[in-house]
Parts: structure tokens; C-alpha cells; sequence
């Protein structure tokens, strides 16, 4: 069998001019782009294909971006870049906390969106169960802290013996800081690590995350147990009990 080295992209927005552009965009960068005009048949598309990548409008006539994308990632770890023409912040925070990767606001220049797809993929691309994968790992590395385990290789996590369902993006942020339990670290610095990107003052992105991994692990900002905020600096982990 030959596997294709060409990066495959779903767009999914009911604008025809903005399919355009988003498909020139994507095949300048050397993906083979598939189409949709609305969200039922975008998810039968990126079911079908298999995606590196989802462009995904916000707004469709027939279920919304935020159902779209929490429905893909039941089956997908494609990453989701959300086009959007609402700047709400709670459109925003659901984007993300149901697995959206990153936002871009409509109007947008092809620039920006080349931009945040290559920031993208200068992560490391974990795929789901049962799908290939190149290793970019140490086979079966597991990072301890606490009660807290982390198996990086099998990208599972839990607290006190019970697993926790976290989002890739929660997944990288608590195996990075992991990583290095005594590291204070930046919001830029984990831009870096995480998204593999610094973009420069978009701190929220990474306060939004690190608020959803709090809630999963059962924390508190005020009374950190895993996760304590350096005021003025980043993040780091609690002493371990």
C-alpha cells in the first residue's frame, strides 16, 4: 500500500467565496482540500477522508460550529481552526473547551490563516486509537506527580486511579508542565510548547485551557492544589502532596 505525504484539509463554510479562499490558501500549502457548504455533510467529509486539518465556520444554516466540532472529535484528532464572524466570548470559550485548536475572525487575510495553520503543525500530531502515527515520544513514557499520572505514550491521564477525558490541547499543557514539575511557566512559554506558536499577546488562549484542565483535575485557582498561578509570570505545578 502507498501512503500519500500530502496533507489532507476539510473546509466546511456556506460561503462559496470564502470556500475559495480558504481552498486556494490551503492548496498553496500543499493540502488536497475537500469541501462542504454545511455541517451535516462536513462530518460525513472529515468521517470519510480522514483530515489533518478542519476549517470550520462558526455559523452554518444547518447545526453550528460548536456541535460540529464537539461531533468530529468523537473520531478525529484533525486539528479545527474555527472561522468566525461573531467575536463573542462565550462562542469563543465553548470553541475551545469542545476541542477547536485555534479562532480566526472573519474578515481575515490569507496570511493570518497560513500563518495559524503552519503554528498548528509544529506540534506534534497525536492521532486517535487505531490510526498510524509516526512516534514522537519516548515509547511509554510516564510522568508522575502525586496522585496525578501521566502516560504520555498512551496519552492517558489519571487522579487517584480514575481516568480523566481531557482535550489534546489539556493533555499537552499538563504533560508539558509535567515535563518539568519545578519550571514556572510563561504564558509565552507555553505558546511555544503547546501551540508551537508565541502569538504574542494572545495570553487568553492559554488561560482558557488551563481553566478547563483545572476543572477537570478538580481544582481551584484560589486554592491550587495541581495547578498554581505565578501572579505577573505563568503557571506552575503545586508541590506534590
Amino acid at each position: 500500500m502507498v501512503v500519500s505525504d500530502v496533507r489532507v484539509a476539510v473546509v466546511v463554510d456556506d460561503d462559496a467565496d470564502i470556500r475559495m479562499l480558504l481552498r486556494d490558501v490551503l492548496e498553496m500549502a500543499g493540502f488536497a482540500v475537500h469541501e462542504a457548504s454545511c455541517g451535516n455533510v462536513g462530518i460525513e467529509l472529515v468521517r470519510d477522508v480522514r483530515p489533518d486539518l478542519v476549517t470550520l465556520d462558526l455559523g452554518l444554516p444547518d447545526v453550528d460550529g460548536i456541535t460540529v466540532c464537539r461531533t468530529i472529535r468523537v473520531f478525529t484528532d484533525a486539528y479545527v481552526l474555527m472561522i468566525t464572524a461573531r467575536a463573542d466570548e462565550i462562542d469563543r470559550l465553548l470553541g475551545l473547551e469542545i476541542g477547536a485548536d485555534d479562532f480566526v475572525n472573519k474578515p481575515f487575510s490569507p496570511r493570518e490563516v497560513q500563518a495559524r495553520v503552519a503554528a498548528l503543525f509544529r506540534r506534534p500530531r497525536h492521532l486517535p486509537t487505531g490510526v498510524p502515527a509516526e512516534p514522537v515520544l519516548p515509547e511509554h513514557e510516564v510522568l508522575r506527580h502525586g496522585e496525578l499520572e501521566v502516560d504520555v505514550d498512551a496519552r492517558m491521564v489519571t487522579l487517584t486511579g480514575a481516568q480523566l477525558e481531557l482535550t489534546r490541547i489539556e493533555f499537552d499543557l499538563l504533560a508539558t508542565m509535567l515535563g518539568s514539575p519545578r519550571r514556572v511557566w510563561s504564558r509565552e512559554m507555553l505558546l511555544r510548547s503547546v501551540w508551537g506558536s508565541d502569538w504574542g499577546s494572545d495570553h487568553h488562549l492559554v488561560e482558557v485551557h488551563v481553566g478547563n484542565l483545572r476543572r477537570k483535575l478538580g481544582d481551584d485557582a484560589r486554592t491550587a492544589r495541581w495547578i498554581k498561578t505565578v501572579r505577573g509570570v505563568g503557571y506552575r505545578l503545586a508541590a506534590a502532596a
